[in-house]
């Protein structure tokens, strides 16, 4: 080979020597460069995940008035549970279940042999207390008569007057024995104790009942034999919440509704209340009265009592999960301008539910988390990201927009990892705590 030949080689193998130095140069920087990419991409991700997602909503005013629906209970004008009052055996039943009946009316009879007997007895002790009363009376007027004489001592016309008086104390005696015995067989016919209805018939001839109506320890475990229900007017029975017990008054009106009929409306007043609390559900017992002529509602039926009560639109309503309770006592979780929380405090009302009132320390204007994290600091910068879709955290008013955040109704934008990244984080149920 010639010298200019291997001259010619050895440039083109220093040529190819820079060449790969040069392409392993470019590739070393390259990976230097794409690590410090990621690595700065990778901190910017954890920073932006490590700022808490939250949900924000803005109060709404309180209603003019307020409609308030509780479970009620339908009651007898007057109701009267019928009890035996001597015992033996249904002897004969005259009234059925809802049978009318008028005052008087015979229900049942009861054959009481023993009270019979004793009726009898009680009879033949008053003859004989009278008997022995009148000849007491004789035999005293005899020796009255012969007091002042040498025939007799005065002590023993005082004897006689006092057995005469003995004698008329027991006739006395037997004589309300005689009565005891004459209303214990009356009692053994049942009667109706005003006009009514039947509402219960828990005997059948030739049982053997009880004299439990005269026995208060037998009448508490003891089954009434009728029972008879006034239903010319009616009583309902419900229990009011202790923050709506101002409004109370007697006149009230109220609607009813029955389960199986709800479009049909029934007007009802309030009668009186309880005046007291209960302790164990901090409610008010209150009785509403309807006239029911026809007899068209039945006692024992359950109804919903809807009342309208005035509202207070001074006041703000606020989500009852956006309160925050703390030592320092109750606030609400601002978003800023500058996306940064503030916790305001703020003097709650009354409690409506899913609802809450605010009395003070809110503006209507004011932005503040939905479901905000005990977690939450003073300053601590979160980031806004719209609802899932179907979720309204307060009813009644549309999630608030902020500057550069779309419509619900527009249409979305285009995809981007970084809105893919939000969207999930919003949509898991931590999304609104902080990390």
């Amino acid at each position: 080979m010639s010298m200019d030949a291997r001259a010619s080689a050895g440039r083109r193998r220093r040529l190819y020597g820079w060449l790969a130095l040069a392409a392993a140069v470019v590739l070393a920087a390259f990976g230097i460069w794409s690590r410090f990419h990621t690595v700065s991409n990778l901190k910017a991700q954890a920073a932006d995940a490590a700022i808490p997602r939250v949900q924000v909503v803005s109060a709404t005013a309180a209603p003019a008035q307020r409609t308030l629906v509780l479970p009620g209970s339908i009651s007898a004008w007057y109701e009267a549970p019928i009890f035996a009052q001597v015992s033996g055996y249904i002897l004969r039943w005259y009234k059925d279940y809802g049978a009318p009946v008028k005052k008087g009316d015979v229900l049942a009879t009861i054959s009481a042999p023993e009270v019979d007997a004793q009726y009898q007895a009680a009879r033949a002790d008053l003859a004989t207390a009278q008997a022995r009363y009148q000849l007491a009376v004789v035999t005293a007027q005899r020796w009255a008569a012969l007091s002042g004489t040498q025939a007799v001592a005065q002590q023993d016309v005082d004897i006689k007057r006092a057995d005469e008086v003995a004698q008329r104390a027991v006739v006395a005696a037997a004589q309300q024995s005689v009565a005891r015995y004459a209303a214990m067989v009356a009692f053994k016919t049942l009667v109706a104790p005003f006009d009514g209805v039947v509402i219960a018939r828990n005997t059948d001839i030739g049982d053997y009942v009880n004299a439990a109506g005269g026995d208060a320890s037998l009448r508490a475990s003891a089954t009434p034999l009728f029972s008879v229900a006034d239903m010319h007017a009616l009583r309902v029975f419900v229990s009011v919440p202790q923050e709506y017990s101002t409004f109370l008054a007697p006149g009230l009106q109220a609607t009813l509704t029955l389960p199986q009929s709800p479009e049909r409306q029934i007007s009802a007043q309030v009668l009186t209340t309880a005046n007291a609390v209960r302790p164990t559900s901090r409610t008010v017992v209150t009785e509403l009265t309807l006239p029911n002529p026809n007899h068209a509602l039945w006692p024992g039926t359950y109804v919903d009592v809807h009342f309208t009560f005035p509202g207070d639109p001074g006041l703000l309503i606020a989500p009852a999960q956006a309160i925050l309770f703390r030592s320092a006592g109750t606030q609400v979780a601002l978003v800023g301008p500058d996306n940064r929380i503030h916790l305001q405090d703020v003097v709650l009302g009354r409690n409506l539910g899913t609802t809450i009132e605010v009395r003070s320390g809110l503006r209507a204007s004011d932005s503040f988390v939905a479901n905000p994290s005990l977690g939450l600091l003073e300053g601590q910068q979160v980031k806004i990201v719209q609802p899932v879709e179907g979720y309204q955290p307060r009813p009644g008013r549309p999630m608030l927009q902020r500057a550069g955040s779309r419509s619900p109704s527009a249409a979305p934008p285009p995809f981007s990892a970084q809105a893919a990244k939000e969207r999930a984080a919003a949509s898991q149920p931590g999304a609104a705590t902080a990390p």
